[in-house]
């Protein structure tokens, strides 16, 4: 499923996907490295989609000092969680949290973070909110206020997963650091470490009696400790693979453990001896959840079944089906109805009794990564990779509100060639257009699948964009609609370039060629084969006569677009190659790639000028400033570094992202810098007046 990703981004998600979704995108090198050495201009939250001041100086080496964030477009979101009385949805993001008073179908409030929010829960009076953070913090929040209580620091790693023990007075927080942490609610204390795993841990569940806590941990093993004392109770060891779940039956007799070996385990508390094992599924175990009545257990895993198992005996009683990797699985609260978040982007209810669809819930255009009923068993809300979080009505199955800001990761952004437009492509299959002055939405335009990238033409009259469902599409910019659709490649659309006239458009896809397209016609003019991988980036010169590709091959490949001829192979890169940008005067081009640089070629020659070196995170886009005396390069670590390019020093690094950067271009004027992340988010950076 995530072939498409190059090798650094793969390892990231396959990772953080078991404890929040397939969207946790950089390493833990976060925490582990220390900070750029050039400055660093530190965001502070900024009021989403509403006028900003308009800078009056063009941004370059002389005032990158001065350079901040002017505001930021878009949301995202990572995981949900009921109030306990079931009136409040809170929803944690990539920056941060909102709450939504279900009756009225209203956002109540948002509460901004300094970094990405990747578990959330409530406590058991509904008062206060915990909430997990990427910065390696857990946070309280007074719920009726939306005001932090208190910040807990400890943990060396981002948090993972958050629980209230069933009296409220106590908090366990599971980490990438390998450590459970438990505190006091109340003082904000850390009253103990329990240490003993040996890589990270991915869930912690509190037993009903809160007598006992479980870890389930990336070194295949659950852990049992005593609340009270801090002692490891003992060690549950049998599966051969991480374990992503853990739950206890609601008696807390059985605990339940689902792992990446395909099985599930049943293990007796009170001795730590294994039940039994529930064999069945092929592929990993994601999710597991008792029923109320304790009597059956319902498993999801990525073998695109669900399994409804009798507890007793440990016989598959039923296995209800999607066509895709099922994510997560929850019972109503009478314990008569399961339903089932997956990849094929719907939600399903099951009869818990006969294991017969009841019904399907669709309208998600990305995977649906969990599922959570209200306690009265009416809502159900669903969130997804599309950025969206779904209320549905249970007894009719129909939606009934839909939480969005921006969807999804944003892969690209394009300014309009007057600067008056911004255009965004994001991961929820969508395009969408703002007025810069204002970052009001002004129209969407919508893929079959996520958009990888977007170009504006020459006279800003047509928009491109390209996408995972292979296919390139011409919209007209004024209104809105889909002028043709260019398909041919048989792979995803990474990138899209028109020419300088606007004749011709480029596009860079998966299946390792580079397409020229007649504009006009629509027709294909002539494909470029050479690379041996996937192609990620294309881009014209600016007087339109050689074409530069980038690709997982390591190299940078220039094209004679008259001839279709290939001219130069640029070698120097040791791992993947993100994006190329030529400089305004045609001379040099920018390459940024996995190995963590930013190279400067000499176009006429071929020849490598210099290496831009000094993050420690792979690069995934660069733009030139229209002076081509700034260059401004997109980091897995959220940060954008702006270069000198004369001297191949960094002058300034703009901190505010989440996660990594995927997009970053200059308005045509200068003045501006839009930025567009997997948090999410567009922001725009400029010298505030």
């Amino acid at each position: 499923m995530l072939d498409w990703l190059p090798k650094s981004a793969r390892t990231v998600l396959l990772g953080i996907a078991s404890a929040i979704v397939l969207v946790l995108v950089v390493g833990r090198q976060m925490v582990e490295q220390g900070s750029d050495p050039t400055p660093v201009a530190e965001s502070t939250p900024v009021t989403t989609n509403t006028p900003y001041p308009q800078p009056v100086q063009s941004i370059g080496v002389e005032n990158a000092e001065r350079v901040t964030q002017l505001t930021r477009w878009g949301t995202g979101s990572w995981q949900v969680a009921f109030s306990p009385d079931g009136r409040l949805l809170a929803v944690a993001t990539g920056i941060g949290l909102y709450l939504y008073d279900i009756p009225a179908l209203s956002e109540v409030r948002f509460i901004a973070a300094d970094a990405a929010l990747v578990s959330v829960a409530f406590s058991p009076d509904g008062r206060q909110l915990a909430s997990g953070s990427w910065d390696t913090t857990v946070r309280l929040w007074d719920v009726a206020t939306g005001q932090p209580v208190r910040t807990l620091a400890g943990h060396t790693g981002p948090v993972s997963s958050v629980a209230f023990s069933p009296d409220g007075r106590q908090l366990a927080s599971g980490s990438w650091d390998t450590t459970v942490r438990l505190w006091d609610v109340a003082t904000g204390q850390l009253v103990r470490t329990l240490a003993g795993h040996t890589k990270t841990v991915w869930s912690v569940a509190f037993s009903p009696d809160g007598r006992r806590l479980a870890s389930g941990s990336e070194d295949t093993t659950v852990r049992l400790w005593d609340v009270q004392t801090g002692q490891l109770v003992r060690t549950l060891a049998g599966h051969t693979k991480m374990v992503w779940s853990v739950a206890f039956a609601p008696n807390g007799h059985l605990l339940a453990s689902g792992s990446a070996d395909g099985t599930v385990r049943l293990w007796d508390v009170q001795t730590g001896q294994p039940v039994r094992t529930l064999a069945g599924h092929t592929k990993t175990v994601w999710s597991v959840a008792f029923a109320p009545d304790g009597r059956r257990l319902a498993s999801g895993s990525w073998d695109n079944t669900v399994r409804l198992w009798d507890v007793q005996t440990g016989q598959l009683v039923r296995t209800p089906r999607h066509i895709r990797l099922v994510t997560s699985v929850a019972f109503t609260p009478d314990g008569r109805l399961l339903a089932s978040g997956s990849d094929d982007d719907t939600v399903r209810l099951w009869d818990v009794q006969t294991g017969q669809p009841v019904r399907t819930l669709a309208g998600h255009t990305g995977t649906v990564w969990s599922v959570a009923f209200s306690p009265d068993g009416r809502w159900l809300a669903s969130r997804s990779a599309d950025g969206t979080v779904r209320l549905w009505d249970v007894q009719t199955g129909q939606p009934v509100h839909t939480l969005a800001g921006h969807t999804g990761w944003v892969y690209s952004v394009a300014f309009s060639p007057d600067g008056r437009r911004l255009a965004s492509g994001s991961f929820d299959t969508i395009v969408r257009l703002w007025d810069v002055a204002t970052g009001q939405l002004v129209r969407t335009l919508r893929h079959t699948h996520s958009v990888n990238s977007v170009a504006f033409a020459p006279d800003g009259r047509r928009l491109a964009s390209g996408s995972f469902d292979t296919n390139v599409r011409l919209w007209d910019v004024e209104t809105g609609q889909p002028v043709r659709t260019l398909a041919g490649h048989t792979g995803s659309v990474f990138s899209v370039a028109f020419a300088p006239d606007g004749h011709l458009l480029t596009s860079a896809s998966a299946d390792k060629t580079v397409r020229l397209w007649d504009v006009e016609k629509g027709q294909l003019v002539r494909t470029l084969e050479g690379h041996t991988d996937t192609v990620r980036s294309v881009a014209f010169a600016p007087d339109g006569r050689l074409l530069a590709s980038a690709s997982d091959d390591k190299t940078v490949r220039l094209w004679d677009v008259e001839r279709g001829q290939l001219v130069h192979t640029l070698e120097g890169h040791t791992d993947t190659v993100f994006s190329v940008a030529f400089a305004p005067d045609g001379r040099l081009l920018a390459s940024a790639s996995d190995d963590t640089t930013v190279r400067l070629w000499d176009v006429e020659t071929g020849q490598p000028v210099r290496t831009l070196a000094g993050h420690t995170w792979w690069m995934w886009s660069v733009a030139f400033a229209p002076d081509g005396r700034l260059l401004a390069s997109g980091a897995g670590d959220g940060t954008i570094c702006l270069w000198d390019v004369e001297t191949g020093q960094p002058v300034r690094t703009l901190a505010g992202h989440t996660f990594l950067v995927s997009g970053v271009a200059f308005a045509p004027n200068g003045r501006l810098l839009a930025s567009g992340s997997w948090d999410g988010t567009i922001r725009l950076w400029g010298v505030a007046p």
